[in-house]
């Protein structure tokens, strides 16, 4: 199976395709372009996003030079909330299977409180309890006559995914799954263990930073700051007095900039690019800093004020296209109350690939939308199809598929044998008499049809 993840973020596209087989997941095709038309994690030009995202496809097929079967497309979180709701359902028979979860998880969405013109993107179970007993991580072949389950529900609105959709569409595509982009980076970076003790991921993009709360199977908490690398870019260019293109570069080569302290660096200046103006390094490090302190606070404030700020032991881990700006990493631990703070990219454990893909955490979402087609998700929840997804659903769909397979060749054996058997009896009955007749009958009729062609051909 062909897996194609597609991350319309507001600066960039990328596009993902990756192959799923007997050995694993690992990345077969790859490419970024400039996203148009996209503001803010919005779209506001569907015809220019639909261009973006056909050319990053199209170059990544060419790498690829396969076709995919699934497509994943990502969703901002600027435009979507989340709601909480509990679902219990009775079990008539006492066991708990797949159906009665999905009832369960049914019925949570459908008491759920959603507010007029939304969608729902997924119903994330984060606890489930059996008859008296709480805190179940998993109640599939438990006994009981009651199930209970909690859920996390990312909701957005009718006419944001409308857009999506309509945009991918154009570009002759079929979305598949929509997963929210924090959600993704998520399922890409956080290992078993920050899961289980808690952690914060904060996917600092272009023009938006997405931040989720994964606690033990699954998000609890999903939120969003429309402040980005982009609006370093602007600081820059306004303090600078240059084109937004010329503090583009200064911004992304910042990092080689700040090796050479006390050095005057030429730009050109905003209006008249032939004039060119000096500027000493301590200007820019003081924009680009006074940028990035004030999104980490805002960030740090968001989190501070989130009932979950408390079960976080496994600290904050950053990942997005932000995060490569030099000295973030000194930065963010003073400002996250010293709370241990990793910069991550996508876990190499969980999928094959180049490393100069994985090792850009711009990439990270892509990524995880290409691991959530493959099964990496939670242990169970409805999509944005509502319809339930489980762990080892694909391998139990492989089975199924074999059974099947080996079924169907079981009963063709079973006819052909039937067909050899009756064959064997009737031979049994010929005699040798009767097999001369035949052969003689045989030849004599060749010799018939042979000398009749023989006429015909020499007529012409």
């Amino acid at each position: 199976m062909n897996i194609l993840g597609i991350d319309l973020g507001s600066t960039q596209t990328c596009a993902i395709i990756t192959q799923k087989d007997e050995e694993g997941l690992k990345i077969i095709g790859f490419a970024k372009t400039k996203t148009n038309g996209v503001k803010k994690g919005a779209i506001t030009n569907i015809e220019l996003a639909s261009k973006s995202i056909e050319e990053a496809v199209r170059n990544a097929e060419m790498m690829s030079g396969v076709h995919y079967d699934k497509v994943v497309v990502s969703i901002s979180g600027a435009y979507t909330k989340s709601v909480d709701s509990i679902g219990v359902v009775n079990i008539p028979n006492h066991e708990i299977g797949i159906k009665e979860i999905h009832r369960a998880v049914s019925t949570a969405k459908h008491t759920a409180n959603l507010p007029s013109g939304y969608e729902i993107i997924h119903v994330l179970p984060y606890n489930f309890k059996v008859n008296d007993l709480e805190h179940v991580d998993d109640p599939l072949g438990m006994s009981g006559s009651r199930l209970e389950v909690s859920t996390h529900i990312v909701i957005s609105q009718e006419s944001h995914i409308k857009n999506l959709k309509k945009a991918v569409e154009l570009a002759d595509l079929r979305v598949d799954n929509i997963v929210l982009s924090g959600y993704a980076s998520s399922i890409a970076c956080l290992d078993d263990s920050e899961k289980e003790l808690g952690s914060v991921l904060i996917d600092m993009g272009g023009a938006i930073c997405d931040m989720v709360v994964h606690t033990g199977n699954s998000i609890r908490y999903n939120d969003c700051l429309q402040i980005g690398s982009i609006n370093i870019t602007q600081d820059l260019s306004m303090a600078l007095h240059t084109p937004l293109k010329e503090a583009e570069k200064i911004k992304l080569n910042y990092a080689a900039l700040s090796q050479q302290p006390n050095v005057l660096i030429q730009i050109p200046s905003m209006g008249d690019e032939r004039r060119v103006n000096e500027v000493s390094l301590d200007i820019i490090s003081n924009v680009i800093y006074a940028r990035a302190e004030e999104t980490l606070m805002i960030l740090a404030k968001i989190l501070s004020d989130n009932r979950y700020a408390n079960s976080t032991g496994g600290g904050v881990v950053l990942t997005g296209g932000m995060t490569k700006l030099a000295g973030i990493d000194e930065l963010a631990p003073a400002t996250f109350d010293n709370r241990s703070i990793r910069l991550a990219t996508a876990r190499k454990d969980l999928i094959i690939g180049f490393n100069e893909i994985f090792n850009d955490p711009e990439n990270t979402c892509a990524i995880g939308l290409c691991l959530y087609g493959a099964g990496y998700f939670t242990p169970y929840e409805l999509d944005s199809n509502e319809k339930l997804r489980y762990k080892g659903e694909i391998e139990n769909y492989n089975r199924q598929i074999r059974q099947e397979i080996i079924l169907q060749k079981e009963k063709e054996n079973e006819i052909k044998s039937d067909f050899l058997d009756e064959n064997s009896q009737e031979n049994d009955t010929i005699t040798i008499q009767e097999q001369l007749d035949f052969k003689e009958s045989k030849e004599k009729n060749s010799g018939i049809f042979k000398n009749l062609w023989n006429k015909i051909t020499n007529q012409f």
